[in-house]
């Protein structure tokens, strides 16, 4: 049995891979290059200029700079900390400046990187084209918040909506009502000039309003509903007075809404998306399918709680009438209610509570759990892959799992757990310079 979990917990991995591929940022570009996204011919524009924010930012702008060549006139992007390094020189930019800036929880140098964005939108004319790629991770990397709030408050902000079992369209409904770039007014100050937005998506449902704030698109939420979601989460006492204020007096007011459908602002404004977690889950299910495994999607908008998700996916597996091997696979994005003092992230919470769900298992079983960008929470992990023996292994060595799992502490869990054949462990891939949310993979063996 241990070998045979150990072949499942190589194949998670290697499916896992395949997905990343599969949304790699100049493999999506290219499906539909720029040249038919913009209204003129390239060689007509007097300039054309790029600003572009997110985790797939680098790849994306290699793939634009490869397309325009001599006519790209300057170019701007931002990117977490770190991920200079991690690209190598070999795969950054040319052109194209790159930023580094704080995520999740913005800095001094993503406001400054946020400022140099809008002057390059308010510099364009009307002869000039605004290429904007954006992915995920762009509103903490871009934290352009109201001239009456300070970047303190911005942190302070993040923290508590972070924090806060909120999901990521509640979560941008407040960000983008603080923000002077978000909802659509990134778009507003490159007016008169042609806007073409290149999408990767890292929210549920692919909303461009949501991804990375809406930067270039309209927003249909409202200062009320910003107001609402602070307050359905308890939040209030957790933001700063500035915010809440400001928040409060907008619901009141309706003054300086973000920017709605229908606004002149977008006339001249294409938006595509380009890639998202079904191009991931795609990719993986021709891998699992590859290794020998009947493979299908079970799920592509998987939310809500990640321990709860985590369970419910291993009784759908443990529930699975197969008579040979299966892979089943979900996309989506969950969310942690942080309850203890721990250290992790979603989906190294969501695999460890599917590790206790699945524990006495009478059939050999793998899950995994991975976010697409490489990174989970504040640790250098993806997420981790569990089978039956995993929690076997930890009571062994004199690990508490129910009791990591209560402190929001799986990534201490899954770090000081033994390593041996067939019980898992963390899924470390470093910054994969992409994010389409994250892919959980079941199989069952033979």
């Amino acid at each position: 049995m241990t070998a045979q979990l150990q072949r499942l917990i190589d194949d998670a991995r290697g499916i896992f891979q395949a997905a990343l591929a599969g949304v790699a940022p100049a493999r999506l570009l290219l499906r539909r290059p720029l040249c038919e996204l913009a209204r003129r011919p390239l060689a007509d524009y007097a300039r054309i200029v790029v600003v572009g924010v997110g985790k797939a930012a680098i790849g994306m702008a290699r793939s634009i700079e490869e397309q325009l060549g001599d006519r790209l006139t300057e170019g701007l992007i931002t990117v977490p900390h770190g991920y200079r390094d991690q690209a190598g020189d070999a795969a950054l930019p040319r052109r194209i400046e790159l930023t580094e800036a704080g995520h999740p929880v913005p800095d001094e140098a993503g406001r400054r990187a946020a400022e140099r964005a809008l002057a390059a939108a308010r510099g364009c004319g009307p002869d000039d084209l605004l290429v904007v790629l954006v992915s995920g991770g762009g509103s903490a990397l871009w934290p352009a918040f109201a001239e009456d709030l300070s970047l303190d408050d911005a942190r302070a902000t993040f923290n508590a909506l972070l924090a806060s079992g909120a999901s990521i369209h509640e979560v941008n409904a407040v960000r983008k009502h603080l923000s002077r770039i978000g909802g659509g007014r990134l778009a507003a100050a490159a007016r008169p000039a042609e806007v073409a937005a290149l999408l990767i998506s890292d929210v549920p449902g692919d909303d461009p309003g949501v991804i990375a704030s809406g930067l270039t698109v309209p927003d249909r939420s409202t200062w009320r509903e910003a107001l609402d979601v602070v307050r359905r989460y308890g939040i209030e006492q957790k933001l700063p007075a500035a915010v809440l204020c400001r928040l409060e007096r907008g619901a009141v007011t309706g003054a300086d809404e973000t920017l709605k459908p229908g606004d002149p602002v977008f006339a001249n404004v294409t938006t595509r998306l380009c890639g998202s977690n079904r191009d991931a889950l795609a990719a993986a299910r021709d891998e699992a399918r590859r290794r020998g495994y009947s493979a299908r999607i079970a799920d592509g908008h998987v939310e809500g709680e990640a321990r709860e998700v985590g369970r419910r996916h291993v009784r759908t597996l443990r529930d699975a009438a197969a008579t040979g091997p299966l892979c089943l696979i979900w996309g989506g994005e969950t969310t942690v209610t942080l309850r203890g003092d721990g250290m992790g992230g979603r989906n190294q919470e969501l695999a460890l509570a599917a590790a206790l769900a699945m524990e006495d298992a009478p059939r050999a079983i793998a899950f995994l759990s991975g976010g697409t960008d490489g990174i989970d929470g504040p640790t250098a992990a993806a997420g981790a892959v569990v089978t039956p023996a995993t929690v076997r292994a930890a009571r062994e060595a004199g690990l508490a799992p129910e009791e990591a799992l209560a402190r929001n502490d799986a990534w201490t869990f899954f770090s000081r757990l033994p390593p041996g054949e067939g019980s898992g462990g963390h899924l470390i891939t470093g910054p994969t310079q992409t994010n389409v949310m994250d892919v959980h993979i079941g199989l069952i063996g033979g």
